[in-house]
C-alpha cells in the first residue's frame, strides 16, 4: 500500500497531460519512446534494460554533447500495475539485489482526468538529508522538465491521432 506523500521525506511533481492514459503509459512502457523524454534535453538517454515486472531491471545511460554514454540510473521495479502505477527504486537492482548507493523509491501514478491523464511522480527518501540532497540536485527542474517532455511527446501523438 502506498501512503500519501510526506513533505518531510518526499518530492513530488504532477501534471495534467492532454492525452489518453494509454498513450502516457505507452510512452513509459516502450523503451524507444521512453528514451525520448526521460532525461532533460539536449542530453540523450539510452535504455539499457527495462524489464517492467516486480524484480525486473531498470537501467538507463546518458550522453551529453554527443559524448560517450555513462551510467544514469540502475534500479529495480517493485510494482507495475499496467496503466495505473509504476514503482521503482535505486536502492535495489535486478532481482531485488541491494544497490551500492541507492537513496530513493519513485511512485509514478496515472489516473484518468477530464482533460486527459493526471500524471504524478513522487520520489520517496529514507531521511531528510537524502530528500534535501535530491532537491538540491535539481529534482523540481529535472523531473518537471522530463514530465513536460513526456507531455509534449504524447500530446503530439494524441493530436496526430496515434493510438498507444
Amino acid at each position: 500500500m502506498i501512503q500519501p506523500p510526506n513533505p518531510q521525506l518526499d518530492l513530488t511533481t504532477s501534471r495534467i497531460i492532454k492525452a489518453a492514459r494509454s498513450l502516457v503509459w505507452s510512452a513509459w512502457a516502450d523503451p524507444v519512446s521512453f528514451a525520448q523524454w526521460w532525461i532533460p534535453a539536449p542530453t540523450k538517454c539510452k535504455v539499457v534494460e527495462m524489464d517492467m515486472r516486480p524484480g525486473g531491471a531498470f537501467v538507463t545511460e546518458m550522453s551529453d554533447s554527443g559524448g560517450p554514454f555513462v551510467p544514469h540510473l540502475a534500479a529495480c521495479f517493485l510494482d507495475v500495475a499496467k496503466g495505473e502505477r509504476i514503482v521503482f527504486t535505486n536502492a535495489l537492482i535486478e532481482g531485488w539485489r541491494p544497490a551500492e548507493r541507492g537513496f530513493m523509491t519513485a511512485v509514478i501514478t496515472f489516473r484518468d482526468h477530464p482533460d486527459g491523464t493526471e500524471y504524478v511522480a513522487c520520489a520517496m527518501h529514507k531521511n531528510r538529508a537524502d530528500r534535501d540532497k535530491h532537491e538540491e540536485m535539481g529534482f523540481h527542474d529535472g523531473w518537471g522538465t522530463v514530465t513536460a517532455q513526456l507531455a509534449a511527446l504524447v500530446e503530439g501523438r494524441a493530436t496526430k491521432g496515434k493510438l498507444a
